[in-house]
Parts: C-alpha cells; sequence; structure tokens
C-alpha cells in the first residue's frame, strides 16, 4: 500500500433499500495529501474494503470530496475496485449527510457523470426521504456505448428467458429486459453473462423489469462490478425511462426492488427524478498502511 505511516480511516456504513455504501469524507484529514488533494485509493485497498467476509463489505464505496462548481463532489467504486460514474442510492444517502451538515434543503453535487440536485423531503413511513435530480438519460448508442450502431430501444441481447433488450445510460450503462414473470428468471446465471455481453464494451448494469401497472415496475438488477442487489437506483431510473420509451408506463412509478419501493418520476423535460428511504448501519474505523 502506497501510505508511509498506517492510518486510521473513519466511515459511515449506510443503505438506501439494502443497497449498501461504505462512505468516506476526503474533505478533511485523513484522506488528503501534502497538497489538500484527496488521496486515490488504490483498487486492491477498494477490494478489500468491499470484502463481506475480510472487509465491511458493500455495493459501492462512496469518497465525499471538495468541489469547485458544486456543494460537493462525490466519487463510487464498485466492490471490484472499478469506479462508477453514477449510483442513485448512494447519492441520496451521502446527499443526507450533507444536507443535515449544512441544515439546507437541497444541495448540487458534481460527480464524473455531470452535476446532480439534491433535496430533502418530508419524513415518510420509511424514515428521511431525499430526492435525486439523475438529470435526463442519455439514449445514444455511444452514449451507452453499445459495441456498434444500432436502436438502443431495440437492442439484439439475449439469455435464457429474456431478448430484446432497452439501453440507455443514467451517467452508467443499463440493459433493460422486460419479462411476464421475475420469479421464473435465473438471475444468478444469466446476470453476468449479459453484464459481458460483447455488445457492451463497458459492461452494464443489467435490469429485469415486470410490468404491473402503468404507475408500477417490478424490478431485479444484476449490477456491473457488484453483481446481485437489493436495490439499485440509477437501475430504477433506467427501467422508467425504457418502460416509457416502450409505452408501457406513464411518468411516474413505484418501483418495487427486493430491497423496497422507490418513486420514480420522468419530467418534461426528461430529469429523473428518485426518492427514497435512506439509513446509517454504522460507523468505523479502518486501518491503510
Amino acid at each position: 500500500m502506497p501510505y508511509m505511516h498506517p492510518m486510521q480511516v473513519p466511515f459511515l456504513k449506510m443503505h438506501g433499500l439494502g443497497n449498501d455504501f461504505v462512505v468516506l469524507d476526503a474533505r478533511s484529514e485523513p484522506l488528503l495529501d501534502a497538497r489538500a488533494r484527496p488521496l486515490a485509493l488504490p483498487a486492491d485497498v477498494i477490494r478489500w474494503v468491499g470484502d463481506r467476509h475480510r472487509g465491511v463489505g458493500f455495493d459501492q464505496l462512496i469518497t465525499i470530496e471538495p468541489a469547485q462548481d458544486a456543494d460537493v463532489f462525490f466519487r463510487f467504486h464498485n466492490s471490484d475496485g472499478t469506479e462508477a460514474g453514477a449510483c442513485g442510492n448512494g447519492t441520496r444517502c451521502a446527499a443526507s449527510l450533507l444536507l443535515a451538515e449544512t441544515g439546507r434543503q437541497s444541495i448540487s453535487i458534481r460527480t464524473i457523470a455531470g452535476l446532480l440536485a439534491a433535496e430533502r423531503l418530508p419524513d415518510g413511513p420509511a424514515g428521511i426521504t431525499v430526492r435525486v435530480d439523475m438529470g435526463a438519460p442519455r439514449l445514444g448508442w455511444q452514449d451507452v456505448p453499445l459495441a456498434r450502431q444500432m436502436d438502443t430501444l431495440h437492442v439484439p441481447m439475449q439469455a435464457e428467458g429474456v431478448n430484446d433488450a432497452a439501453c440507455c445510460s443514467m451517467g452508467n450503462p443499463h440493459a433493460n429486459f422486460f419479462v411476464a414473470e421475475l420469479e421464473a428468471l435465473d438471475v444468478f446465471r444469466i446476470g453476468p453473462l449479459l453484464e459481458h455481453d460483447p455488445l457492451l464494451p463497458e459492461r452494464a448494469n443489467i435490469g429485469f423489469v415486470q410490468v404491473l401497472a402503468r404507475d408500477h415496475l417490478k424490478l431485479v438488477v444484476w449490477e456491473r462490478g457488484a453483481g446481485f442487489t437489493l436495490a439499485c437506483g440509477s437501475g430504477a431510473c433506467a427501467a422508467l425511462v425504457n418502460a416509457r420509451r416502450r409505452g408501457l408506463v406513464d411518468s411516474r412509478c413505484t418501483v418495487t426492488l427486493p430491497g423496497g419501493d422507490l418513486i420514480i418520476e420522468q419530467r418534461e423535460d426528461g430529469h429523473v427524478l428518485m426518492s427514497g428511504p435512506v439509513a446509517t448501519a454504522f460507523k468505523g474505523e479502518f486501518t491503510l498502511g
């Protein structure tokens, strides 16, 4: 490890509907170098912290960093050490910390995928609710990206029980398969196969979607770099976007995931809003070096 001396790194373990995160605050010591810049954690360290047996365990690691053109910068890493462009549930969780810290109703967040906005909503039955504007989806084949030019609404991917994917980017790539019955799918077998399909040069989050009503979707996600997850915020956004593109739902839906419900809405300007509960599980420290 590239650290001169062992150091204790404080963290928070948070989750949104069971989609869990380790949150690091790199705006102050100890995760700053001599130039007051956030230290870059090597991929092997991220994998170690993400190991559910030998480390802390997470779906994504979130690093809170200073920003020049927003209130804060969020950086996301998957548990396999790769960097992610967006993480909807993670954004809600980390944003809740900043909203509480500042006492404000809304904050701006810079990510490598773009500028986001988060706001506090009145508490719901599941606890504190935060809404994030995830921006407008990107629908071009280069935006997802796909390996070659094609219609992103009908992508010729298939595995046992699924075919005809609808793809988009919500700051990270998503491929959705619409099915009659989710319980009939072996997600643990076909999820990784589809994640690594040759048409997806940067891999993708694979969402399996069952339409229950025009305002209700049921979703299971095999997440790029993390595997099966109890909830995926950007995946829920992509599911609504692609279901609307196919004329299956209206502009506002409850999206039921294994961990619970998110409310997803697409405004007339195309921006996708995601609302749901956040929770802090515990806080602790781990040692680097």
